[in-house]
């Protein structure tokens, strides 16, 4: 990498590369980062979003002091 070019990058920020050919937004990450992601969620209640009640939590969620 050139000068010029690492100091218009500390200068202006680089160029997002987050973005699939189409525009949408992809992150690059392995096939297995996204498995790992996808099952953590799917597996472990405490990440699943769906069983989260909002402000109504049930005593087990509830912080002991």
């Amino acid at each position: 990498m050139s000068f010029a070019k690492k100091a218009l990058d500390f200068l202006f920020g680089r160029d997002p590369d987050i973005f699939n050919e189409k525009g949408d937004v992809y992150h690059k990450l392995p096939r297995q980062r996204w498995e790992a992601w996808e099952k953590r969620f799917k597996d472990n209640p405490l990440y699943n979003w769906r069983l989260h009640s909002g402000m109504n939590q049930d005593s087990t969620s509830k912080k002991q002091h």
